[in-house]
């Protein structure tokens, strides 16, 4: 018995039920409520990646991986080492890939952090660059450390206050090629209500001073990006729901 080839069914429903939950807003304020109830757990550090803490929501490493795997980027920018994980886990999907390395920029690398980071096998398509993420200095090791031609994703997860963040996306946003991806996470910052703003965290930042509206700004800027809606749409149990742009012009 033939069995029918129905893995292009397959795709066009994902696609569908992606957009269609992106669109559902009453999930979306379920799934807010579960975010804050989980948060009293450390929820998002709960997690390692090959042995790292990866300091991630799954849905997120998802994602990640999903835009990685399809764009096959030659370099990943992301600022914010924190302890390593996030780094580790793009390291390896570029191993998977075959090419490839991850530049992580921090303001500060501790150093049990860089010694966990630089013994890992996957520390062969790492470089760490330590210092304030959007200072000329330190924005000329990141360019030099770009390749001629090479094609670049940026992931900016460091401080996440508005003003840093749309310095970043101004520093940093334009090193994204033609076809890859910015990711601008923590943007739940700016789905929350004022009480159910984490806490637990070394800065308390409330709605409009945060990722997201950082990058409704910069949006006004630039006609560079647009939203991946099928990503964004099944991001609902995610620290960075519309924080991911695909790169449409060079």
């Amino acid at each position: 018995m033939t069995t029918k080839d129905d893995r292009q069914e397959f795709e066009a429903n994902k696609r569908e039920m992606s957009l269609a939950l992106g669109r559902d807003t009453d999930v979306f304020r379920q799934t807010l409520d579960t975010l804050v109830s989980l948060d009293k757990y450390d929820y998002s550090y709960l997690w390692s990646w090959m042995g790292m803490p990866i300091i991630q929501m799954p849905a997120d490493v998802m994602a990640t991986q999903e835009v990685i795997w399809a764009t096959k980027p030659d370099v990943i920018v992301e600022t914010g080492v924190a302890r390593g994980g996030s780094m580790i886990f793009q390291a390896a999907m570029l191993q998977l890939i075959g090419k490839g390395k991850v530049v992580g920029v921090d303001i500060d690398i501790r150093a049990h952090n860089r010694q966990a980071i630089e013994s890992h096998p996957m520390a062969h398509r790492v470089e760490l660059i330590e210092g304030p993420s959007t200072s000329a200095e330190i924005m000329a090791k990141v360019k030099a450390s770009i390749p001629e031609g090479a094609s670049v994703m940026v992931i900016l997860d460091s401080d996440h206050s508005k003003a840093h963040v749309l310095d970043e996306l101004r520093n940093y946003a334009p090193l994204v090629t033609d076809g890859q991806y910015l990711v601008v996470a923590d943007t739940i910052l700016g789905r929350y209500e004022p009480s159910q703003v984490p806490t637990k965290r070394s800065k308390v930042l409330l709605p409009g001073d945060e990722p997201l509206v950082a990058l409704n700004d910069y949006l006004q800027e630039t006609d560079r990006f647009e939203l991946d809606t099928i990503i964004n749409g099944k991001l609902v149990l995610s620290s960075s729901p519309g924080g991911y742009l695909r790169c449409v012009r060079s």
